[in-house]
């Protein structure tokens, strides 16, 4: 049976304390726990530091009982497994109980969420979601942000995020630094929350102890309902006839018209060429999905490449394309308030330094001013909703599931009244005599 003791080797005012692990003649090896003793106040018979001012004694001794227990509960599973027990074992296993890396990843990814992310992050990157289809490029982003909210977290805190941390405690002062510190919405804070309930999944099945409290449904994923815009098919008919006096609107127009014929997202549209033309056809391997698009040309588009020389408007950056469609739409007409949300600067306050960040601010603006590039894509997919099956729709806008599909539309409830006001109107009263 293996044992644990505590000594100290010194007469010092401050004194480490050594932890000796040893079984018989199989092994006996000693390392220091970073734990200071004050002088004369080790008790080696009680293996606890005596009441003292000087130092936190009681957390103390409670942190040398819970550290025993660790060292004797891993060596009961490293020794099934053959791991060589010697002083490298437990200075390792002594640093991670007590928050402190060793450096050696293959130790540190057992017991650190952050880095156990590295190694998710890093094989995802060679990981196929399906066969022959490698994981995105904006689902890597996605997690590598998730891990820089941790660290950024993991600073605040003082203490490193251990994976049997993950418990509902953890979820709700992340949840609170999120939204606190980070200026976060809740449905941000909720996607960088299911990267975390995926990557505890991912080390369970590794085998690594995890806690099992991110299964729970009270570790719940925040989420807000999201106040978008779109354009109606009378505004779009108005912004393509609209006559622009500068050049840039004209360009950043077209590629606005181009984006609500097609459905594409900005990182695929502002990237459209002669060689992506297919006949009547617009053809696109999409960056996010990588799954080859085709969309029809509608007259629209026709007549903008007509006017192009069979070319695509010049190309421009995704900042400018934002920046430009809101004078677009300005200059139209699109001034009435609605409901909505957009980038504001909030200043906060992060060690003592006031700084400058930009975040959602849900309030009540001039449409124009809601307008992104995200619009071409929700004015596609409301526009077509409800006149072309749902999965029509959904192949050329990309989303997987029907229930994200329907997130993405805009139509109002007093919307969806007016439409069935005008079918009223325009149905035969016959039809309804006797029903």
């Amino acid at each position: 049976m293996a044992s644990t003791q505590y000594r100290i080797k010194t007469n010092n005012k401050s004194n480490s304390i050594f932890l000796r692990f040893k079984q018989g003649s199989q092994f006996d090896t000693e390392a220091s726990t970073g734990i200071k003793a004050p002088k004369g106040k080790f008790s080696s018979s009680l293996q606890r530091i005596n009441p003292t001012d000087e130092v936190n004694y009681k957390k103390i001794n409670a942190t040398l009982r819970d550290l025993k227990v660790h060292i004797e509960k891993q060596y009961s599973s490293d020794s099934v497994d053959g791991v060589i027990i010697n002083n490298k074992w437990l200075r390792n296993n002594i640093d991670g109980f007590l928050n402190r890396k060793s450096n050696e990843e293959a130790i540190d990814e057992r017991q650190f969420l952050s880095t156990f992310m590295d190694s998710f992050i890093d094989t995802a990157k060679k990981r196929l979601d399906k066969p022959n289809n490698p994981i995105s490029y904006r689902t890597i982003q996605h997690y590598e942000t998730t891990k820089n909210k941790l660290n950024d977290y993991e600073n605040h805190s003082g203490k490193l995020v251990k994976l049997t941390d993950i418990d509902l405690i953890f979820h709700e002062a992340f949840i609170e630094y999120l939204d606190t510190e980070q200026k976060l919405n809740p449905n941000t804070i909720g996607g960088y929350l299911s990267v975390i309930k995926r990557v505890c999944r991912k080390a369970e099945l590794k085998g690594y102890e995890v806690n099992i409290n991110y299964k729970s449904s009270d570790f719940s994923l925040p989420s807000n309902k999201t106040v978008d815009t779109y354009l109606t098919l009378e505004e779009i008919h108005k912004i393509n006839n609209h006559k622009f006096d500068k050049d840039y609107l004209d360009n950043a127009r077209d590629w606005l018209i181009i984006g609500c014929w097609t459905g594409f997202r900005v990182s695929d549209l502002l990237t459209l060429t002669k060689s992506n033309l297919d006949g009547g056809f617009i053809q696109k391997d999409t960056l996010k999905t990588d799954f080859p698009v085709y969309v029809p040309m509608h007259n629209n588009v026709k007549k903008i490449l007509e006017k192009r020389n069979g070319k695509f408007p010049r190309r421009i950056s995704d900042p400018k394309f934002n920046d430009y469609i809101k004078e677009v739409c300005k200059d139209v007409g699109l001034t009435y308030e609605i409901k909505g949300a957009k980038m504001s600067p909030i200043e906060i306050e992060r060690n003592g330094k006031k700084k400058t960040i930009h975040r959602k601010v849900s309030g009540v603006y001039k449409k124009y001013e809601l307008i992104s590039s995200h619009v071409c894509r929700r004015s596609f997919a409301t526009n077509h909703y409800g006149k072309l099956d749902t999965l029509t729709i959904m192949k050329i806008t990309g989303h997987k599931t029907e229930s994200q599909f329907l997130k993405y539309i805009k139509i109002t409830p007093r919307e969806y009244a007016v439409k069935l006001k005008k079918y009223w109107e325009n149905i035969n009263v016959n039809e309804f005599v006797n029903s």
